[in-house]
């Protein structure tokens, strides 16, 4: 295959993904390099990962002569989600978009054959009741979703017979990492959950998500990488099981449910959301057979309940900046080490 025993460069290897797939790629054999400017560096839950050779610069700023010797790339790094998004606009179209099509002509230029772009079911926006596939028009209602349809659109315009771009849309993750995000609607309503007792719903629970465990999110990079050239040539794919799109009422149900002597309960305002969306993997799973995801919801909620017993999970921390990517963000802008640019003030972060 054409993807066995390269080198590798992950961006946002430390992250919630990153982390995961980096220990994957390194059991394939292949040759693994990261790059993350460690913006989350010290927010594990439990031990932090293992450490690898890294280029250490900002996506924006990477240059192609730093990049000699790489094959391919899985590119993670990136604004996470929409809250981070919001706030700031133009930094997440300023790192989401134009930094991901800067780190892909440095690429192209540095002879890599491959770029697989972490991309996003939020593409899809307000996708309303219909069962969406890779054709469906792109509707994105954030400064998230919409930097992401950008940066699709122009690395397919930097595809060649040299450079393959690669699309995968992941619905929204869950599941355990050592660099653990609350801020994702299974684990946040599972961490309440455990913590307090309450499955807290902060919507009216009637928008759809797809669901996907962050494992087989990490899996589906290895077999997009792996994967031969004409298999996955600028194609997109969602990232996930068609099986798995739930209403988010019936995910607080499914927790309700899995942990003992908890109980729904929906915050103050809790209403309507824009953002809703079901999507077909029918095409993963056919072209990508190893990326066919091996975990359910269920069973993500059990992991995840299990976990933050072992760590004594409290309300003080789920809610955070250790794993609230938006308040680790203000964090470190409070303390001035970030600056309004998300660049660092003076030395680089350990880790980056």
């Amino acid at each position: 295959m054409e993807g066995v025993g390269v080198r590798v460069l992950v961006t946002g290897h430390d992250g919630y993904v990153g982390c995961l797939l980096v220990p994957l790629l390194r059991h394939a054999g292949h040759d693994v390099v990261g790059l993350d400017t460690g913006l989350y560096t010290g927010c594990a839950l439990g031990s932090e990962p293992e450490r690898i050779p890294v280029v250490g610069r900002d996506i924006r700023e990477v240059e192609a002569g730093e990049l000699g010797g790489i094959d391919m790339v899985a590119h993670l790094a990136g604004i996470s989600n929409d809250p981070l998004g919001d706030l700031s606009p133009d930094i997440t179209y300023d790192v989401n978009h134009a930094g991901t099509v800067h780190l892909a002509r440095a690429a192209r230029a540095a002879g890599v054959t491959r770029f697989v772009f972490s991309s996003s079911c939020s593409n899809y926006g307000a996708g309303g009741e219909e069962l969406l596939d890779e054709s469906a028009p792109f509707n994105p209602v954030t400064a998230y979703g919409h930097s992401k349809v950008l940066a699709e659109h122009d690395l397919a315009e930097l595809a060649n017979e040299r450079f393959s771009p690669v699309f995968l849309r992941s619905g929204t993750a869950y599941g355990v990492s050592p660099r653990l995000r609350g801020d994702l609607v299974l684990n946040n309503l599972t961490g309440y959950a455990v913590a307090t007792g309450e499955v807290l719903l902060k919507s009216d629970g009637s928008p759809w998500r797809p669901l996907v465990h962050v494992e087989d999110m990490a899996r589906a990079f290895v077999a997009a990488l792996e994967a031969p050239r004409d298999a996955v040539h600028g194609e997109a794919f969602n990232v996930g099981s068609t099986a798995e799109n739930y209403r988010v009422r019936e995910l607080g149900a499914l927790v309700e449910r899995l942990v003992p002597g908890s109980r729904v309960v929906f915050g103050e305002g809790a209403g309507p959301d824009v953002r809703t969306y079901r999507v077909s993997c029918e095409k993963l799973a056919e072209t990508l057979p190893d990326a066919r995801p091996r975990h359910t919801a269920p069973g993500g909620i059990v992991e995840l309940r299990q976990a933050f017993l072992e760590h004594g999970l409290t309300r003080e921390a789920l809610e955070g900046p250790r794993f609230q990517r938006v308040r680790r963000v203000r964090e470190l802008q409070e303390e001035g080490r970030l600056d309004g640019g998300l660049r660092w003030q003076g030395l680089v972060a350990a880790g980056a």
